[in-house]
């Protein structure tokens, strides 16, 4: 049964920083292809950031030079390090996994989901 657990969230001030980090079990974790979404509150969930399995990652706008996707296939985690942390990046953050393919950032092609980890940025 695949289960992927989040960690890492926390409350910090504007311009901190965190290291999320998602565990996944039960499945070959170099198989699949990761991302990270957010959803804040009263808006629609978005992507973050995703890294397939050559390690090729992609950004939203939002987040181009502050986060940093990462993963590390011998400890079947996945990693969103996330500096220079602005309030308007508060949400609740998943990780998620799909079979690779194009379009990283359709949430329709993932087919496993975190419970989610909330981050909280204060002004």
């Amino acid at each position: 049964q695949v289960q992927l657990v989040e960690s890492g969230g926390g409350s910090v001030q504007t311009g901190g920083s965190l290291r999320l980090s998602c565990a996944a079990f039960g499945y070959t974790y170099s198989s699949y292809c990761m991302g990270w979404f957010r959803q804040g509150p009263g808006k629609e969930r978005e992507g973050v950031a995703t890294i397939d399995s050559n390690g090729v990652t992609s950004y939203a706008d939002s987040v181009k030079g502050r986060f940093t996707i990462s993963q590390d296939n011998a400890k079947n985690t996945l990693y969103l390090q996330m500096n220079s942390l602005k309030p308007e990046d508060t949400a609740m953050y998943y990780c998620a996994a799909r079979a690779c393919g194009l379009a990283p950032f359709d949430m329709v092609k993932y087919s496993h989901w975190g419970q989610g980890t909330q981050v909280t940025v204060s002004s």
